[in-house]
């Protein structure tokens, strides 16, 4: 399988000067194997070097409060980042990077809820809540809109802010203040962090006399591939011969644990392949051994990402059905780069194929089985119509 993390080799982290980062000596950063040679730049550097001196004597003469360096510092990272107009490509503090690979790895202490944000909106919206995990104790329902976190207004802020301000140690209290749409009110909401196992992976016996199975997959986290592989064991035991895989409202994730799950279902061929600015192509190909038996997706407007690289191989591999609406489009892959003080970039570096050749960005995925969600919540109609194209008995 295909390691993302090294595609950026040659990182060097030298910690000088404040302020003087973007000009290339506060954090000195080497592109070695793509031939960047940052000293043909030296009359940009001096320029912002002076630039940024001038401003940061501006701020110290005239700013009514006092400030904190290592803020403003990481203040010039964010924004070098900002410049680039990506919102998938970021700068994380050392504390902010050992947030997300706490949450990457499907364990953490926090409050037991998943939330998703609306690239176009920025709100961060509950899309699932664990059941009896802290933050279901602590009232909190799915769709509630994140207005505060300990009273600090979170409305633009990145998810992974979000995130990482509702998380803490074991045992500690957070105030959520959310915005329920159902009620159009605002509720306060006082949860207690605890230890967190992040269930990715939902599965049970929709149909027995039908035989069919339901697997759901909220994330594709360092453990779902694991839990995957359990849900379809057990579920085999119990005599599943049709299976229904739900993406829906799942944001995406690992690349590589995306691709290990697509290998155990589907057939020998390309799974999927990314090209990066230079034309370079990678694939990754799955072995002959597959899931033999009828299957359909669930998704909709939310999946996206790793969601959409699950559900385009098993649409070009002709394996199965795509059912619910528009998925997101998001066809690129961005790589995470440890530096040595802790902190780390995110970075867009490839785009994405599905095994026909297409890249969804901003696009998406068109299902074979267009169906809108139902407004009646006790009734799930996409769910529905699953079962139906899965035993024949609609078109």
């Amino acid at each position: 399988m295909k390691n993302k993390t090294r595609f950026i080799p040659g990182f060097l982290l030298g910690m000088f000067a404040m302020l003087v980062v973007v000009a290339g000596i506060g954090v000195g950063i080497y592109f070695s194997d793509m031939g960047i040679n940052t000293s043909d730049e030296t009359m940009a550097t001096d320029k912002a070097e002076k630039k940024l001196k001038v401003l940061e004597e501006v701020i110290d003469a005239y700013y009514l409060e006092d400030t904190d360096k290592e803020d403003l510092e990481n203040g010039l990272y964010k924004g070098l980042f900002a410049g680039i107009g990506d919102p998938y490509s970021v700068y994380y503090t050392a504390d902010e990077f050992e947030e997300l690979q706490q949450s990457t790895s499907g364990k953490y202490s926090g409050i037991g809820a998943l939330v998703s944000q609306d690239m176009k909106t920025n709100v961060v919206t509950v899309s699932k809540v664990f059941k009896d995990g802290p933050a279901d104790k602590g009232g909190m329902k799915n769709g509630d809109i994140i207005y505060k976190v300990d009273d600090e207004d979170v409305t633009g802020k990145s998810v992974d802010e979000v995130v990482s301000k509702m998380k803490g140690e074991k045992g500690t209290k957070v105030k959520v203040t959310v915005y329920r749409q159902s009620e159009e009110n605002y509720v306060d909401l006082s949860i207690t962090r605890d230890e967190v196992k992040v269930p990715t992976v939902e599965y049970k016996m929709l149909d027995n006399k039908k035989k069919i199975g339901y697997i759901q997959i909220t994330e594709f986290d360092e453990i779902t591939g694991e839990q995957f592989s359990k849900a379809l064991t057990n579920l085999k035991k119990q005599g599943m011969k049709k299976v229904i895989f739900d993406v829906r409202d799942n944001p995406g994730g690992s690349y590589e644990i995306v691709c290990e799950i697509l290998d155990e279902i589907l057939p020998e061929g390309t799974l999927v392949f990314t090209r990066d600015k230079y034309g370079n192509e990678e694939k990754q190909e799955s072995d002959p051994s597959c899931l033999d038996m009828p299957m359909v997706v669930l998704q909709n407007e939310n999946s996206a990402s790793a969601s959409e690289i699950f559900a385009g191989a098993i649409q070009d591999f002709g394996a199965g059905k795509i059912i619910g609406t528009q998925s997101f489009g998001k066809g690129i892959v961005q790589q995470i780069v440890p530096l040595n003080d802790g902190s780390a970039i995110k970075l867009t570096v490839e785009k994405y194929y599905t095994p026909s050749g297409k890249n969804i960005h901003g696009k998406g995925i068109t299902p074979d089985v267009k169906v809108e969600a139902g407004t009646d919540e006790k009734e799930d109609v996409q769910l529905k119509k699953a079962q139906e194209v899965l035993t024949g008995e609609t078109k």
